[in-house]
């Protein structure tokens, strides 16, 4: 929201600090497409960054102006002012709460293909440890029918995977604490059908996949398909935020060591695996891949190097982290 006109001044100040490299126009565009309610236009704008940069007559200047520019530094911007605006945004980190200290990370679950075994073994590890945060890391819901593959039309469909999820994010309920809800691959599905089959249902609230799935009534959070979560000092994805470059040569905490060079952890690929190397500087680095909660014998890839598993992060005040990286073997954690 804009704030009061009261905090005029301050806006261009705060402007002229955070684009000072930008001509008096560019800053004064910027500054009319943020808050058009402080500025009615492009002019008035630029009347209020010229006087704030000094560069007004010297009656009508303030005392206290930020970057008033030589003649050769209002040349030199002059000269770029012509450049094509920039659609360029950057996706923004998410930043899980510090009042979450014991996160429950459940990966994968494929809902309607999930082990309901597995993943009660899983929900109980986090209530018997008192976790205050879930963090639901990708392919929560399969959405078989939406995606691109050859499928069987007497399968499940979309309709009843939405209803499931909903009993799930309501089973949730019981751990009385935050629910984050990644958007995984197999999420990016529905967007994905929209924008193939029905783009005139983008941008519709209605459609969006938060009001399909009740997130406001059952208190979830949604987290975007590309968005990096940081949980104190360690990273986390799903995992297919590298695309198809991602390479595994080893196991898959490998391979997230290769592309990150951080300490990470990521689902997706299914595995439970951990991956350690040491800097030059003495740095250590550790990355680690979630097992699934999934069944492990799907008919499109019945051989596979998957397992079941989950994630326990407890966070220290000081950004600091312990990794429990959870496998689920003969219906226990091991």
């Amino acid at each position: 929201m804009p704030r009061p006109r009261t905090y005029k001044a301050d806006i261009v100040k705060e402007y002229l600090e955070k684009y000072a490299d930008f001509s008096t126009l560019q800053i004064a565009k910027i500054l009319n497409k943020d808050y058009p309610a402080d500025f009615r236009d492009i002019e008035n704008a630029r009347s209020n960054v010229r006087k704030y940069r000094g560069e007004c007559s010297k009656k009508n200047n303030v005392k206290d102006t930020i970057g008033k520019r030589t003649q050769e530094e209002k040349d030199k911007a002059r000269a770029w002012s012509k450049l094509p605006e920039s659609d360029y945004s950057k996706i923004e980190d998410f930043i899980l709460p510090k009042g979450v200290t014991r996160l429950l990370i459940l990966s994968d679950i494929h809902i309607p293909y999930h082990d309901v075994k597995a993943l009660e073994i899983a929900l109980n590890y986090g209530l018997e440890n008192k976790c205050n945060g879930v963090l639901l890391n990708g392919d929560t819901l399969d959405f078989f029918q939406l995606s691109r593959f050859i499928k069987d039309r007497r399968l499940r469909d979309f309709a009843g995977e939405l209803e499931l999820g909903k009993q799930f994010l309501e089973s949730l309920q019981v751990l009385g604490c935050p629910i984050y809800y990644k958007i995984g691959n197999h999420e990016e599905r529905y967007e994905n059908y929209l924008k193939t089959v029905a783009p005139e249902l983008l941008g519709v609230s209605n459609f969006e996949l938060s009001e399909l799935l009740l997130f406001g009534k059952y208190g979830v959070v949604e987290i975007k398909s590309k968005q990096l979560i940081k949980a104190g000092s360690l990273n986390i994805l799903h995992g297919h935020e590298f695309g198809h470059s991602f390479f595994s040569p080893v196991n898959a905490a490998r391979g997230l060591y290769m592309r990150a060079k951080a300490n990470s952890i990521i689902g997706h690929h299914h595995q439970t695996s951990e991956h350690t190397e040491k800097d030059l500087t003495g740095e250590v680095v550790t990355t680690w891949s979630l097992g699934c909660l999934c069944g492990l014998q799907p008919e499109y890839m019945p051989f596979n190097k998957w397992n079941l598993g989950a994630g326990f992060i407890t966070i220290a005040k000081d950004g600091t982290y312990e990794v429990r990286n959870l496998k689920i073997i003969n219906n226990k954690i091991q």
